[in-house]
């Protein structure tokens, strides 16, 4: 079998680490400008990682035909997109750190989606 439940696990777990590792790389980038900015654009990126895992780990849950496939996939993205918008409220709103740190992590983690389909490994 070509695309086994095995490998597509392998593939999230990939993307979730490359993930941190971008939030971390993200977190120490900002520290540059300040301890705020660090922390919003390692809190951005953690963000997409966390919904990436709910994604995955609901994606992945067990094998059955296509409708509950389907249906896995797309609660798993709705509560991605519920994670991601809910955790970008909390930092920008109650933690009230700097916006454009924040987007920037977030938009690198997701910038990995772009990389993990080119490397296969």
């Amino acid at each position: 079998m070509i695309n086994s439940l095995h490998s597509g696990r392998r593939l999230a777990m990939r993307m979730v680490l490359l993930q941190l590792a971008v939030a971390a790389g993200a977190g120490g980038i900002f520290l540059v400008q300040g301890p705020r900015e660090a922390m919003a654009a390692a809190a951005g990126a953690t963000v997409a990682a966390a919904g990436t895992l709910l994604l995955s780990m609901r994606a992945f849950a067990g094998l059955g035909h296509g409708g509950v496939a389907l249906g896995r996939l797309v609660s798993g993205m709705i509560l991605k997109w519920i994670v991601t918008l809910g955790g970008l409220l909390m930092i920008l709103v109650q933690f009230k750190l700097p916006p454009l740190a924040a987007i920037a992590g977030l938009t690198g983690a997701y910038a990995v989606n772009l990389l993990a389909f080119r490397f296969k490994g």
